[in-house]
């Protein structure tokens, strides 16, 4: 097994924009357009509001996550740019950001932990509905998008 080490990261940093810029990217080489227009203040990620991850492997940045407090309700986390490069998929990275980011919202006094995805990625749909999250009504910034799907669960 390859071990994956996750670390705390600032969501400005340099290590945090070149994966949320692939994670753009990404997303737009699915959907189109920017990828992802979610207006998002670098701030709600930290501590205590929120929290972003790094993970790495080898000494080099594998992935990354983050949860900010969702502003209707602050008992709920809101998960964020959760992105593993191409080159680290299938190793477990993923699954591995998704437990460290609900332990770090749950840490931080948060009930349950909310996200939007979509019909695009496949992949990202199924990690969540193996990892307990089930349908939730559609909430965010593409609530009412007919390819959105949000997901939630309990902490």
């Amino acid at each position: 097994m390859i071990e994956i080490d996750i670390r705390l990261t600032r969501y400005g940093s340099r290590v945090a924009t070149e994966l949320t810029t692939a994670a753009l990217a990404d997303l737009s080489e699915r959907y189109g357009g920017e990828g992802d227009t979610t207006p998002i203040v670098p701030g709600e990620f930290d501590p205590p509001e929120g929290a972003f991850l790094v993970a790495y492997q080898d000494h080099t940045p594998a992935g990354c996550v983050g949860f900010r407090t969702f502003a209707a309700d602050e008992t709920t986390a809101e998960l964020k740019r959760l992105y593993v490069a191409p080159q680290f998929r299938g190793r477990g990275v993923a699954k591995a950001l998704l437990t460290a980011v609900e332990d770090a919202a749950r840490q931080a006094g948060r009930q349950r932990i909310w996200l939007e995805t979509g019909t695009a990625q496949p992949e990202a749909i199924s990690l969540y509905e193996r990892s307990g999250y089930a349908r939730i009504e559609d909430f965010g910034h593409y609530k009412g998008y007919p390819d959105v799907r949000s997901f939630g669960r309990e902490l």
